[in-house]
């Protein structure tokens, strides 16, 4: 029996509660197209072209470009990169919705949470290409905080203003909290490890023993020690997720998993694909090429902002750059918001969303669990001096941060108000942020030049 003209129920499913496959074949019989519908080029093409109204701010990319190039004003720049940006963010929301239909809805999340976290990620590699280092640790601290309080925070007060509490997925809040915990604590060794050094003392030349070559070196052999960790922990976590034990059969789901996530599972099952996955995939990677070239010129336009306007590094790494680059995916957001709100005031509202929308967590787990120690990877290869030794202010945020989304979601139920808590938090970091002035010895055993030349050029804070 057919269901609506799609394939039959019997077919095996993508999912993490899918078949008695092994994982790696599900993944690429799904990712192949093989238990779905094929969809033609023709047929492909026409509906990534309409996939969104949005898609006619791709003409702003060769505008953008040609800005760049040509030195036009640097708010013109940042506007036409912006703009083109939102269009691209669109086409990653929309190919990763696509392509989770062929792989699954684990690792079809998966998919759209790195897709998400490509601009971000953008932004660190050139950060650090640039040997922008004190810049770049704060700007991962930045992402992060947003993707904990910001983000969640507002989708948990405007998804619970017409509803008791919301629930959050328990199999996955609950490694969560493991997850983002160890993330963070990693992050607090090397902090402890250079706060335990007595950085006052000198050797007989009059140098600190604290702040030399010899104490960074071993921090960033620490480093890239604990990079290789966090990848093996992000890589098992993963696994875990996408093919638990025990979970082969449909008859045996996760026994707290919210009556909502199983209905929307099955939605994401029963669905049909508007293109095939070798069209989405290919579409996937032109985007992300696109997307790191004008993330770069964004990145180009907006420094004049710090210099022109004198910003303390930490603020407009904390804050301003990590919203920068995520509000062309808010402005999107915003888009829909308003469409959903103005239907509902001409139509019945529809009735509210049981499940929290908690991706944005997930982000920032991967963020800290992923790119960050492939960032440091890459520094070592780079000879670029990446660590994992951060300001201590910026330490102590991140811990703040996570213990509050760890409490908050640790019943795997929220609310409105949670979100404000969360929110008001993040506001609380920004204004604190705004007069922070950096940490010197953070600067100094981040300067690319060597420590030596470092406090020779008098390298601290505001400078």
């Amino acid at each position: 029996m057919s269901n609506g003209g799609m394939l039959p129920r019997t077919m095996p499913r993508t999912g993490t509660q899918g078949s008695s496959r092994p994982f790696h074949h599900r993944f690429w019989r799904g990712l192949l197209g093989r238990d779905r519908r094929w969809i033609s080029w023709r047929k492909s093409a026409r509906a990534i072209v309409f996939s969104s109204w949005l898609n006619a701010l791709i003409v702003f990319i060769p505008l953008a470009w040609v800005s760049h190039f040509q030195e036009w004003a640097h708010g013109l720049t940042f506007a036409l990169c912006f703009l083109a940006i939102v269009a691209l963010e669109r086409i990653f929301d929309w190919g990763g919705e696509q392509l989770a239909m062929y792989c699954g809805p684990d690792l079809g999340d998966l998919i759209v949470i790195t897709l998400n976290n490509i601009v971000e990620a953008t932004l660190a590699i050139i950060l650090l290409v640039r040997c922008e280092l004190k810049l770049l640790q704060s700007t991962i601290t930045g992402v992060v905080l947003l993707h904990l309080l910001l983000v969640p925070g507002t989708a948990f007060l405007t998804g619970g203003a017409r509803i008791w509490e919301q629930q959050l997925h328990p199999h996955r809040a609950q490694l969560n909290l493991t997850l983002l915990t160890v993330g963070v604590l990693a992050l607090t060794i090397p902090s402890a490890f250079f706060a335990a050094i007595d950085t006052q003392s000198t050797n007989s030349a009059g140098a600190s023993t604290g702040l030399s070559d010899f104490i960074r070196r071993d921090l960033l052999r620490i480093s890239r020690g604990f990079a290789v960790i966090l990848l093996a922990i992000y890589i098992c976590s993963r696994i875990y997720l996408h093919d638990p034990p025990g979970q082969d059969d449909d008859s045996m789901p996760h026994p707290e998993i919210p009556l909502e996530a199983l209905r929307k599972e099955q939605e994401l099952a029963d669905a049909e694909p508007d293109v095939n996955p070798w069209a989405c995939t290919i579409l996937l990677v032109i985007t992300v090429g696109l997307m790191g070239v004008t993330a770069e010129f964004l990145v180009d336009s907006i420094q004049f902002v710090q210099s022109g306007a004198n910003l303390q590094e930490e603020w407009f790494g904390i804050v301003l750059l990590p919203i920068v680059s995520f509000s062309a995916d808010g402005a999107v957001a915003i888009v829909f918001f308003i469409r959903s709100s103005l239907r509902q005031f001409f139509t019945a509202p529809k009735p509210p969303d049981l499940l929290a929308e908690a991706r944005a967590i997930d982000m920032s787990i991967q963020f800290l669990l992923f790119w960050m120690p492939l960032v440091t990877l890459l520094g070592w290869w780079m000879n670029k001096p990446m660590s994992m030794f951060f300001d201590l202010f910026e330490v102590v945020l991140l811990v703040g941060a996570c213990f509050l989304v760890n409490y908050v979601t640790a019943d795997a139920k929220t609310n409105w108000a949670e979100g404000w808590v969360l929110v008001s938090f993040y506001l609380m970091i920004g204004l604190s942020a705004w007069y922070y002035p950096g940490q010197s010895e953070n600067r100094i055993m981040n300067a690319c030049e060597g420590i030596v030349g470092a406090i020779a050029d008098g390298v601290g804070p505001n400078e």
